[in-house]
């Protein structure tokens, strides 16, 4: 085996040779196995060398893809310590039920599926009676994140402990009545089952990783105690396309994860066919995980396998499972035996002797049925070694059967997923296979029957026992709520009193206003500061020193700002999360630490900052997560609207969130003009979401980063600001320039940043015009719809009630002049509910780079663009000359 003509120089060639006859021995060595034995051989025994090497902890790479064998051999599986007969009753039972459940419910036309939970039966059933500790412990027990199209074997096991009834299995996907059950793990539907919604692909894998870096967050932090608390992330092998299921693998294995564990059932198909019709994904999820650090376990064949293993001396059938392709391996698994001796043994000389031996029961056996997730014992041994790994997250592969134990009409069918029932037949067929005593008269009136053993039968009863041991049911999402005490007011009284002569952004006033609150003795440590890497443009370095950044390692290095007075500083119990460019991962950890209170009964205040632009846009599947999981916290969308961020352009003007925001029903949506206002809506939202009667809801606020002049609070507005609109002045305020008493009349009302332009606004019309123009802080027009919103459905129930944006209107002279720095559809939100004569401005298409001024001309928001279009509304009024209109553009160079 000597160098090949014109190879490459590697790394190795710039390492010191010590030694060069030795290297030589050892590559003479090679060459003469290579010669005399084959390459084969020679393959091999690099391959264990390897392997040893990595055992031994010798710095090598690592090799990231091993033979397509189970990763723990038969010999050295552990003792399986329950009693399998009787699992294998409880699995039966709980299969049966979810496939009736479905198939019911298809005549309903809701759907269901029946595939996923099939193959991934004995998965889950292995984790419940061994493994999942429950939360009547400690409070925490496991996270279990569970495959979302898996959720009717759910069920069936919550209605064989005994927690779901008869009823409520017949009305799967039937919840409008009150008492059906949600198509998946929604929190929000059926919150004392379900902790974590999954199935939204990708978020699953995501979230679990952050769920396990949280807890230790937590641990660290000594504001709980997690260390016996495991997540569990059930996965599927086509699941892992979605960019999110594998984004944060490096993290995990970074902070190194040992309390995470993914189990990815390997059925070989997603929703329309193959995985990897053409590869193999269970090798490709390998060399994917263990090139990112993790701890693989592979368990792929089932003990039927044993035998054709022992008989394969020569590595021919090694070998050519490593070579068959995954859609290839499903056709084997629906053809009969002489298809298999055929396609897969007689690939070559050496299988077609090993198959001589091997009985057609026997291969048949091996492809159609027998894999390592369909047996308990090999999967206990995955789960054992997976916790008893340390230093690093473990990736189960299971390879399964899609629809296993369904007939032949559904195993490794390509089109499973999308079939919702079986025929009676088919059914009498399976509770054969399966052994359960359902009679033929029990299919009577050509009905599925549910199927129970009873509450006092040994099934139940044993799976009782296993829970109690085990701490309680699971899945379960159990809340003791804590109310946390309201922070003294000092921490707000610096933006009650306004700036002073001094400018400061919105975003600045949020920051001074949490720092503040971080020292709060009752709360301070529960707050949750979390950013992906733009903590210095919002401000933040300030808390750097101070809170310190979150980093399981602590800080093993000197920060070359150390000498500086905000130096950079990780800290094992660091307060900030500091997540790096990963706007999804940022949210991950927010929707972990929102949920605290339920999953540890650990209430946190989190807030999650970024730019405006890369919130909802980016991440809104996510936050619909979040509120699916009952969330508590604060989103700021920070450097907002489409006309403040000069010079970034199009990708960062933002001037649609509060837009995709308003669709979230969890979401309470704030656009606070004035530092004061977001005093005062933090310290309500607190009480909201902490206080004694807690809410499920989060904010979304959104602060600027121009700098202004922030007043005082006047009085009496507190209500205003929370309901979302007060009049903030009137021109009689404008003792200077105050119009004449019978001047024409407008209400200018804006949000946010806009709130600036429509004061210089009624400045002029004021000056220049002679109109009489009150100004109004529109805090929150999400909020001033969904009052109205419920005032109109409450006028179907037969009450009457007028919304509050109406009744704060009420007596207002003029038409109303909406303004924001966000396209006009965001304050067109509250149009139908406002009597008088209703116009908005707003910041339409794309953004633009451009100065402040530059780009608010563009769009026609700018103080002066103001006036003209005012004008324009009292024009068609007929309260001012139309000629007034063309005066003020030509004179403002519009």
């Amino acid at each position: 085996m000597s160098d090949p003509v014109g190879k490459l120089p590697s790394e190795l060639d710039q390492l010191p040779d010590r030694d060069t006859e030795e290297t030589a021995e050892w590559a003479a060595s090679l060459d003469a196995v290579a010669q005399a034995a084959g390459t084969r051989r020679a393959e091999y025994l690099l391959r264990r060398t390897l392997q040893h090497a990595e055992a031994a902890g010798l710095a090598l790479p690592k090799l990231l893809e091993t033979d397509y064998v189970n990763t723990i051999p038969t010999a050295a599986e552990p003792e399986f310590p329950g009693d399998e007969a009787m699992e294998a009753k409880i699995t039966a039972w709980n299969r049966w039920n979810a496939a009736a459940m479905v198939t019911r419910g298809s005549k309903h036309g809701v759907g269901g599926h029946i595939a996923t939970f099939a193959s991934a039966a004995w998965l889950y059933e292995t984790g419940f009676q061994h493994f999942f500790r429950g939360k009547e412990s400690d409070g925490s027990g496991d996270q279990l994140y569970i495959q979302g199209h898996a959720s009717p074997g759910i069920y069936a096991r919550a209605f064989l402990d005994g927690r779901i009834s008869e009823q409520q299995l017949d009305n799967f996907r039937q919840e409008s009545g009150g008492n059906g059950l949600p198509s998946y793990p929604h929190p929000r539907r059926l919150p004392w089952l379900w902790e974590f919604p999954t199935v939204s692909m990708g978020l699953g894998p995501l979230s679990a990783i952050y769920q396990a870096r949280f807890n230790r967050y937590l641990q660290n932090r000594s504001i709980k105690d997690t260390a016996n608390s495991h997540v569990w992330a059930f996965l599927g092998d086509g699941e892992m396309d979605e960019p999110e299921s594998t984004a944060a693998l490096a993290l995990a294995s970074r902070e190194q994860l040992d309390n995470l564990t993914f189990v990815i059932n390997c059925n070989l198909q997603r929703l329309d066919g193959p995985v990897r019709a053409n590869f193999r994904v269970v090798q490709e999820l390998e060399a994917q995980f263990r090139g990112a650090g993790w701890n693989v376990i592979k368990s792929l064949w089932g003990s039927a396998w044993d035998e054709l293993f022992q008989l394969d001396t020569t590595g021919a059938l090694v070998r050519r499972l490593r070579e068959v392709p995954d859609a290839q391996f499903q056709t084997y698994a629906t053809r009969d035996v002489a298809y298999i001796r055929q396609h897969f043994f007689g690939a070559n000389a050496e299988l077609v002797q090993l198959a001589g031996v091997l009985s057609d029961a026997k291969i048949a056996e091996c492809f159609h049925s027998s894999r390592g997730g369909h047996e308990p014992r090999k999967v206990y041994a995955a789960y054992k070694a997976a916790l008893e790994h340390k230093g690093a997250p473990t990736v189960i592969l299971a390879q399964t059967v899609k629809g296993y134990t369904l007939g032949a009409g559904f195993e490794s069918k390509n089109a499973n997923h999308q079939m919702k029932k079986l025929t009676v037949d088919e059914f009498k067929d399976m509770r054969d296979l399966l052994g359960l005593p359902i009679p033929d008269s029990a299919f009577a009136d050509g009905q599925v029957p549910y199927g129970h053993p009873g509450a006092n039968s040994p099934e139940v009863q044993y799976l009782n026992e296993r829970r109690a041991a085990l701490g309680g049911p699971a899945p379960a999402r159990k809340v003791k709520h804590v109310a946390l005490p309201a922070p003294a007011d000092r921490s707000f009284a610096p933006l009650l009193k306004g700036s002073g002569k001094q400018e400061m952004a919105t975003t600045m006033a949020f920051v001074r206003l949490v720092k503040d609150l971080m020292r709060d003795k009752e709360t301070g440590k529960r707050w949750v500061p979390i950013v992906p890497d733009e903590a210095r443009t919002f401000g933040m370095e300030s808390l750097f020193p101070s809170a310190g950044i979150y980093s399981p390692l602590g800080q093993t290095y000197e920060p070359v700002d150390r000498d500086q007075l905000m130096y950079y500083k990780e800290a094992k119990d660091g307060q900030i999360l500091n997540e790096g460019i990963t706007e999804a991962g940022a949210m991950a950890d927010f929707i972990a630490a929102c949920t605290s209170y339920a999953t540890h009964g650990e209430p946190m205040i989190p807030f999650y900052i970024f730019y405006s632009m890369f919130g909802w846009q980016r991440t809104a599947d996510q936050m619909w997560q979040l509120a699916d999981q009952l969330g508590k916290g604060f989103i700021v969308g920070a450097t907002a609207g489409r006309t403040t961020l000069t010079g970034e352009g199009l990708q960062h003007a933002d001037g649609h969130s509060h837009l995709i925001a308003s669709t979230n029903p969890a979401s309470l949506n704030y656009d606070p003009a004035f530092a004061f206002e977001i005093a005062v809506i933090v310290k309500d939202g607190l009480r909201r979401m902490y206080g004694e009667k807690p809410e499920d809801v989060f904010y979304y606020l959104t602060v600027y980063n121009e700098p202004k002049v922030q007043p005082a609070m006047p009085e009496g507005v507190e209500e205003g600001i929370l309901k979302g609109l007060y009049r903030f002045n009137t021109a009689a305020d404008l003792a200077e320039v105050a119009p004449a008493a019978d001047a024409p009349k407008i209400q200018l009302m804006a949000s946010g940043t806009a709130i600036h332009w429509i004061l210089e606004a009624q400045k002029l019309l004021a000056a220049d015009w002679n109109v009489s123009a009150d100004v109004w802080s529109a805090t929150s027009w999400g909020e001033l719809r969904r009052d109205a919103l419920e005032c109109d459905e409450a006028l179907l129930r037969g009450e009457v009630r007028t919304p509050y944006v109406t009744r704060a209107l009420e007596g207002a002279q003029g038409p109303v002049l909406a303004v924001s720095d966000w396209m006009r559809q965001v304050p067109d939100q509250i149009s139908q509910w406002v009597e008088q004569d209703y116009t908005s401005l707003g910041t339409d298409g794309f953004g633009l780079s451009d100065t402040r001024e530059g780009a608010r001309r563009h769009f026609g928001v700018d103080a002066q663009s103001i006036v003209v279009a005012a004008l324009a509304q009292l024009a068609r009024r007929g309260e001012v000359p139309a000629s007034s209109v063309k005066e003020a553009r030509e004179r403002y160079g519009l």
